[in-house]
């Protein structure tokens, strides 16, 4: 019999749910991506580096002139300065970068704190690791406090001395929280004596409502001398299947970084790389992004506030939370589910980002929209949404 490294992982919700769209010709506000395509010159870059010859191996980090792009942005948003050549590498997407974070940093027996409701990703690269995954959940909405809120102190209480890693994520899929500077000065008193490293999945940094900056562990030179940060370009130009991110780190953490990074992809799709380095010279094209999907959040938002759906705002991503118990009381994965098939819009349930499976057939009532769709799209979907 085959002894299986990840027994206990099977299809992911959004797979699931998006086949499920499929079979009921469903409007498919669940898996997060666009349904518009990327900027026409971004497209035209990529044609131009292709027809320019740029269709064979780059160098294994990326090629240098998206690493200085990449470490321009970085210095002019959140004035630290990471050397393009030995501390910024060009990813096969955030997913790919996440693994090799972990895989670099990561020794069996050594655990690793995910704050849940979590990515999908994490707890499989942990275990494959041979890390152990440490569960702390933020503190669900209620009447009192109608948002989901982090309590530090519960991460600080499960800090051991085998832990090795703290995985941070945001701005937060899937509630949309991000992080204020007390946090920061949290995370600095959660690590300042020990031997703790950091991961930042910050794929959606320029994704932040209300006009309010977003905080990069990046910002703080202590917290960026013991972190990962990592970011995704399918998520700020629309081009998610494109499959192009990266991650900056420490020097030292880089070159371990860099030892699997080249064992797993090795490299990176040239034209994309070339074609984003050029574009990346607009800052325009990533400081608009959160104005352009504040739009939406807020169409979305209030469009629900005509259905029995009662909406959260969300303070970053793409994504926002909505209570639907004036609607039905049956748990979140079953009411998704018969959204599909009885009214055709397809959401995900809020207890598949938990570790344990059994929270697919708990209650918070909870499920989460993506609103990087055309208006078009969403009002479809607020339409139906209002009769049931």
């Amino acid at each position: 019999m085959i002894k299986l490294k990840l027994p206990d992982v099977g299809t992911t919700i959004f797979t699931i749910m998006s086949q499920l769209a499929n079979e009921h010709n469903a409007i498919n506000l669940g898996q997060g991506f666009p349904d518009f395509n990327p900027d026409e010159k971004l497209v035209s870059l990529v044609n131009e580096a292709m027809i320019n010859g740029h269709n064979q191996y780059p160098h294994m980090p990326g090629i240098p002139a998206l690493r200085i792009a990449i470490a321009d942005k970085i210095n002019q948003l959140y004035s630290h300065n990471y050397n393009p050549d030995t501390e910024i590498t060009v990813t096969n997407g955030a997913t790919e970068a996440l693994m090799s974070s972990i895989l670099s940093i990561v020794h069996a027996g050594d655990e690793v704190i995910v704050i849940e409701p979590c990515y999908d990703s994490y707890v499989p690269c942990i275990k494959l690791a041979g890390g152990i995954p440490v569960f702390v959940s933020l503190t669900p909405p209620s009447q009192d406090n109608p948002a989901y809120s982090i309590d530090w102190q519960k991460v600080k209480d499960a800090i051991t001395e085998k832990t090795r890693l703290i995985i941070l994520n945001f701005p937060h899929n899937p509630t949309g929280l991000t992080l204020k500077s007390s946090d920061l000065d949290a995370i600095e008193d959660l690590i300042k004596d020990k031997e703790i490293f950091l991961i930042g999945d910050e794929v959606y940094e320029h994704i932040v409502f209300g006009h309010r900056p977003f905080l990069s562990l990046s910002t703080r030179e202590f917290l960026a001398s013991r972190s990962f940060v990592i970011s995704s370009f399918g998520k700020t130009y629309h081009t998610t299947g494109w499959k192009v991110g990266y991650c900056s780190a420490p020097k030292a953490l880089t070159a371990e970084f860099r030892k699997i990074h080249q064992f797993v992809v090795f490299t990176v799709s040239s034209p994309m790389q070339h074609a984003f380095a050029e574009f990346m010279k607009d800052p325009g094209t990533y400081l608009n992004l959160s104005d352009f999907y504040q739009k939406k959040h807020d169409y979305l938002y209030n469009g629900l506030l005509n259905t029995r759906f009662k909406p959260i705002k969300s303070e970053g991503t793409f994504f926002m939370l909505a209570d639907y118990s004036e609607i039905s009381l049956i748990n979140e994965l079953d009411f998704a589910t018969e959204l599909t098939k009885k009214h055709g819009v397809t959401l995900i349930p809020v207890s598949a980002f938990y570790k344990d499976s059994s929270a697919l057939t708990s209650n918070n009532n909870l499920v989460r929209f993506c609103f990087a769709k055309k208006n078009e799209t969403l009002e479809k979907a607020l339409q139906v949404l209002s009769t049931i």
